[in-house]
């Protein structure tokens, strides 16, 4: 029997240089290999069966990179938490040994891989990378929340000028903030999902639009300045940034105007159905496809954009809010209100022009899905078996953070 250092592995590792630490592949990853610390997403060799259920949702393609070598000297994952980049791939010697049979088995797409609707266009992505990024300048910053309350969320527009910087609703977008952290290197980039439709925040204009939520504390409550968040939140126009991506394959909008989209968000989660809602608004002209939204926050005075969804025609938009703070009222959340509306979800999970995208706070899934799972069985639809048939479609979409 060969010894540990003619065994060969293809080790499974994260490029540092593009991952934008969105934690998708650790919450994928089924078998718990991928971990993180305050600087990078690392997979620990002993652990990792090859499974690729994380390279699919990766947004930036950071998660499929591998390294041929011998197991007694795979990279540890102390040795990969000091990584700025990658090492070197180099092809170690492997006697008379089959390369294949230490490869990981092929991908199961039915199983672990979301698709992009059929209709959808094709999307163009790391185009601008850390070593590369684009430069774009704020044209415009405005709170769209209430000033008196403590969820400071801002609307953000990025102008690239003369840059070409292609995107489409459902992308996102990674932003570097300048200096550096309590180690003396650069930071890495935040992601935020795009608020504004393909052809502009104005249309014809080469910008886009960001929904961006201060951040103060951290999810234990503790205080904590987020640097990207603030950053960007007390930018002046005129202001540059530099700007990564776009990121993002599948998370997007079908171009069938028949569509119907069943949209259900939280909180900055608001941001892709802005921009499809958006989108549909500038050619509502064609297509008879239905828009539902199903929005959750605490307050009116902490929803963004909570004027404007006012005013949306409701033959245009069928919009229900759900508000968890109320005083003297109980908590409703999104899932509660979905329930409530079941003949209509239940209506709209029918038809096979639906889409569902679901974005926001992670807290929210499994309401939604339970809930979903509640108004299926309510009205005669088995569940399960609808959520393989759309996501193998292309027709539901999950983005919590």
């Amino acid at each position: 029997m060969a010894d540990s250092t003619s065994q060969i592995l293809r080790q499974h590792l994260i490029d540092p240089v593009i991952c934008i630490r969105c934690n998708t592949c650790e919450e994928t990853c089924p078998v718990h290999a991928i971990s993180h610390d305050a600087r990078n997403y690392v997979v620990d060799s002993a652990i990792c069966n090859g499974c690729n259920a994380c390279i699919s949702p990766c947004p930036t393609g950071s998660i499929d990179n591998w390294r041929t070598v011998s197991k007694a000297h795979a990279y540890s994952l102390a040795d990969q938490l000091t990584w700025d980049e990658l090492p070197p791939a180099t092809m170690p010697y492997l006697g008379n040994q089959e390369f294949d049979e230490f490869a990981p088995p092929p991908l199961d797409i039915a199983r672990t891989a979301s698709v992009p609707p059929a209709s959808a266009s094709k999307a163009e992505t790391n185009r601008y990378t850390l070593k590369m990024p684009a430069i774009a300048t704020i044209s415009g910053n405005f709170r769209v929340t209430d000033a008196d309350r403590d969820s400071d969320t801002h609307h953000i527009v990025l102008d690239f000028g003369s840059v070409p910087f292609p995107v489409l609703e459902g992308q996102s977008i990674g932003i570097i903030p300048p200096g550096t952290d309590e180690r003396g290197r650069p930071h890495y980039a935040r992601q935020y999902s795009i608020a504004s439709p393909r052809n502009g925040e104005r249309p014809g204009y080469n910008n886009l639009a960001l929904t961006v939520k201060r951040v103060t504390s951290d999810h234990e409550g503790r205080p904590v300045m987020g640097v990207a968040s603030n950053f960007l939140c007390d930018l002046a126009k005129g202001h540059e940034v530099k700007v990564i991506g776009p990121f993002g394959s599948t998370f997007l909008m079908p171009d069938d105007p028949a569509s119907h989209l069943l949209m259900i968000c939280t909180g900055t989660g608001s941001a892709p159905m802005r921009a499809m809602t958006e989108r549909r608004r500038r050619l509502t002209k064609t297509g008879d496809g239905r828009l539902v939204l199903f929005f959750g926050a605490r307050t009116p005075a902490e929803l963004p954009y909570f004027g404007p969804l006012s005013t949306l025609p409701k033959e245009f938009i069928e919009t229900h809010l759900a508000f968890s703070r109320l005083p003297n009222q109980p908590k409703h959340y999104v899932q509660d209100l979905m329930i409530q509306k079941s003949d209509q979800t239940a209506a709209m999970l029918r038809s096979e022009h639906t889409h569902l995208y679901i974005c926001g706070l992670k807290a929210m899934e499994d309401g939604v899905m339970n809930a979903l799972q509640q108004i299926c069985a309510r009205h005669e639809l088995d569940w399960p078996t609808l959520h393989t048939c759309m996501k193998s479609e292309g027709r539901i979409h999950l983005e919590t953070y």
